[in-house]
């Protein structure tokens, strides 16, 4: 479920057991891909959401520390490998020209993003819809543009032409929650199986931008309040 809180263990095991140790799987599933992002203050990458939580702009990644590289941020985030082969920023350009182009559907990624060490939210499924490289000042990055849909079940079913948009909550919201909330469920201090629940649903014109109107539910007492909404 879309903002799941669970742990490494959890995380990869929704991926068939994967060992997730790269941010940027690409084809992880069958028909979706798999990032692993963060917006702690010491994260190697600049990751951010726009448009109200609506889209994440995602930062490639470096190329990785052979021997004889150090300072992998003083170096041009690599395309190809120097076999020739597409590294993961390729895949996931490629995948992204492809959909600008017109000759695929886009990409179907799911995205976790890091709480805190061990414990990650699930953001649900975004479609990966552009890709560009720019200058940070210092070297050329990739950056991709991923725009949330609705429905996780997608990954399991052929991609419809017309698909629903929603909101993540923002990862500062979430950290005060997490904090005022003490990591447990508001109605029954549970720490498993947690959830960042809208006290308003956004559908009802909750906002996801404050942390008034987040909770932590665990998965019992966020089923009985989805139950309660009329």
């Amino acid at each position: 479920m879309v903002e799941d809180i669970i742990s490494y263990g959890e995380m990869c095991a929704r991926e068939n057991g994967a060992a997730l140790q790269h941010g940027m799987n690409f084809k992880l599933g069958d028909n979706y891909s798999v990032i692993l992002m963060s917006r702690s203050p010491n994260a190697p990458y600049s990751d951010k959401f726009e448009d109200d939580g609506y889209t994440i702009i995602y930062e490639g990644h470096d190329v990785p520390k052979y021997k004889g590289i150090t300072d992998t941020k003083s170096l041009d985030q690599p395309e190809t490998t120097p076999k020739g082969s597409l590294t993961r920023n390729g895949k996931f350009h490629q995948a992204a020209k492809g959909y600008k182009s017109g000759k695929c559907s886009a990409e179907l990624v799911r995205v976790y993003e890091k709480l805190k060490t061990g414990i990650w939210i699930y953001n649900g499924v975004f479609n990966l819809t552009d890709s560009w490289i720019e200058n940070d000042g210092n070297r050329n990055v990739f950056k991709f543009r991923l725009e949330a849909i609705l429905d996780d079940d997608l990954i399991s079913k052929k991609q419809p032409k017309i698909l629903k948009h929603r909101r993540i909550i923002p990862t500062f919201v979430k950290r005060e929650v997490w904090k005022r909330d003490g990591g447990k469920c508001v109605q029954c201090e549970a720490t498993d199986n947690l959830h960042f629940d809208h006290i308003i649903p956004f559908s009802k014109g909750g906002t996801s931008i404050t942390s008034e109107n987040v909770q932590l539910l665990c998965a019992r007492h966020n089923l009985q309040k989805s139950d309660d909404i009329i």
